[in-house]
């Protein structure tokens, strides 16, 4: 139909194909890329209004990183430097069982977070955590703010007696 216009209210994608009879996608961008003339944006304080005239079929990207993954990051952040011992892990996961059943025989209680009990969160944690220690693989421990690796960096430190120390250092020894 000539001359009209379809308006969306986008607040989160990475990707999308949209039409002149698309609907409203939610979506939380900064920037649009798009075709020139037949597509004007608009910015507000929580969302972007895109106005498409004719366009036919369109397709958009967004052009910044996700903000939930600097929220992410901060949560991250913040739960291992608020407790001594954090584990990054999955149930399923024999190496995540490993290494808190060596925790467990050391007396320490750590903090684990179960990744794959999390859903779509669990999955965004999970990339968060590569990006900041850049290990994709669980577990992912954390002792007294710092990281020490995976299950063969967290048994080699207690093989070589290192890792009581680090333990006890954090407060995380019972």
């Amino acid at each position: 139909m000539a001359g009209t216009t379809t308006q969306l209210t986008i607040k989160s994608f990475n990707s999308v194909s949209l039409s002149t009879r698309s609907y409203p996608i939610r979506t939380q961008i900064p920037y649009v890329s798009c075709v020139p003339n037949r597509i004007s944006t608009y910015f507000t304080s929580s969302s972007t209004a895109l106005r498409c005239r004719n366009a036919g079929s369109v397709r958009i990207r967004a052009m910044c990183s996700n903000p939930s993954g600097s929220r992410l990051e901060d949560s991250v952040k913040k739960t291992i430097s608020e407790n001594p011992v954090v584990v990054y892990s999955k149930i399923w996961c024999p190496y995540s069982i490993e290494v808190k059943s060596l925790f467990k025989g050391l007396g320490v209680d750590p903090l684990a977070i179960e990744l794959d009990q999390l859903g779509a969160e669990g999955v965004q944690l999970q990339k968060t955590l590569q990006k900041l220690t850049g290990q994709r693989t669980v577990p992912n421990v954390f002792i007294g703010g710092k990281h020490i690796g995976g299950c063969t960096d967290t048994v080699e430190l207690h093989q070589r007696g290192e890792l009581e120390p680090l333990l006890s250092e954090a407060g995380a020894k019972k």
